[in-house]
């Protein structure tokens, strides 16, 4: 399945890219920057799904999406916006959009709209066990975690626990946990100025700044801190 993300950040394509891979990581993901660059793949590419921020420089998230079901009347549009332009969004419906997510994004609504694509695809969705080893992350990764204390809290068997996940997300278990709380503190960094950079490692689950500071380096290429001073 083709699916097409378009926003002119650099950092929310890389973020819904992040979220998007594990939930299906059998989806090509295609990205765009602009309303020009979205409409030239389009031409291109027969998508199935596209995720358009609204606010995009020169055409408008609209736009590209109107010009897109010209192309082909098939593809599901789905409006990503601030909150501050959610009336605006609502007001998309008329053209077929299909859902829309506010910024910044919340996993759980991304997964709704993920799903309803997912489930009619003939690959299979993710385990019960998986779906609530996703959920447990996602509401305590601040928290010590670790997959044994997951399975006992999910009653299964660890060793299978870690396979079945492995498998399925396509990351072992600790490197989706070690992601999927950086992903959180680039966000932090760039959108909670009030918070330290050792105050950004805590409530991601760090047990250090000079931990959590090496391995964003290591994972992201700079520092906290200038990744902080990029996206201001």
């Amino acid at each position: 399945m083709n699916v097409l993300l378009v926003d002119d950040e650099p950092l929310e394509l890389e973020q819904l890219e992040f979220l998007i891979k594990p939930l299906c990581p059998h989806w090509n993901l295609y990205m765009a920057i602009d309303g020009s660059q979205a409409i030239a793949l389009s031409k291109q590419v027969n998508f199935e799904l596209a995720f358009l921020d609204i606010n995009l420089p020169g055409r408008s998230g609209l736009e590209v999406g109107e010009e897109m079901k010209k192309q082909n009347e098939k593809v599901n549009l789905v409006i990503v916006t601030a909150f501050q332009d959610f009336q605006y969004a609502k007001q998309s419906i008329k053209l077929g959009v299909v859902d829309y997510l506010t910024k910044p994004i919340i996993e759980s609504e991304l997964k709704e709209i993920v799903g309803k694509f997912g489930r009619h695809e003939r690959y299979p969705a993710y385990s019960q066990i998986v779906l609530e080893t996703l959920k447990v992350v996602n509401e305590k990764y601040s928290e010590k975690l670790n997959l044994t204390d997951i399975a006992s809290e999910i009653h299964v068997n660890p060793s299978y626990l870690s396979r079945r996940f492995s498998e399925e997300v396509g990351y072992s278990f600790s490197e989706y946990l070690i992601n999927y709380r950086v992903e959180i503190a680039k966000k932090l960094l760039i959108t909670q100025f009030d918070l330290s950079i050792s105050q950004v490692a805590e409530i991601t689950g760090f047990n250090s700044q000079h931990y959590f500071s090496t391995l964003f380096r290591k994972m992201v290429g700079i520092t906290p801190r200038d990744y902080r001073e990029v996206g201001k």
